[in-house]
């Protein structure tokens, strides 16, 4: 029986394609690390296929809950688990003012682009405070 070559490297290269693909398992970088985002982050893939990462901050019982640390201009997302609005405010009225409804409110603001400390607050509440560090 003759074999025909071309047939012979169709399988050959269907079976490494096949064998390269299945490296992994979902959830994992090939390597057996996973690919999934931080503990309090979550993931998103832009269209140019590179995944970002959405700091939270939440608050929750008059008080903050945050990431210890951010890249500069990282994109901040605020959930608002109390049930009256509150702000969070840089102490410089500069850097960054979002304001979060009561009752499950969100809001978005950009970090600062320049690496520091930057304490801030409630504006309604003036307990509440919480400082953003930007490295």
């Amino acid at each position: 029986m003759r074999q025909n070559p071309k047939a012979m490297m169709v399988i050959v290269a269907a079976a490494a394609l096949i064998a390269v693909s299945g490296c992994g398992s979902p959830g994992t970088d090939g390597y057996g690390a996973s690919s999934s985002p931080p503990s309090g982050a979550s993931s998103s893939a832009p269209q140019s296929g590179t995944a970002t990462i959405t700091i939270t901050i939440t608050i929750k019982d008059f008080g903050y809950q945050g990431p210890v640390s951010v890249s500069p201009g990282a994109k901040i997302t605020v959930k608002n688990q109390d049930a009256q609005a509150h702000t969070v405010t840089s102490d410089d009225g500069k850097a960054f003012d979002a304001a979060a409804d009561g009752g499950g409110g969100t809001a978005t603001f950009t970090a600062p682009t320049t690496p520091g400390s930057y304490p801030y607050h409630c504006a309604y509440h003036s307990n509440m405070h919480g400082t953003l560090v930007v490295k």
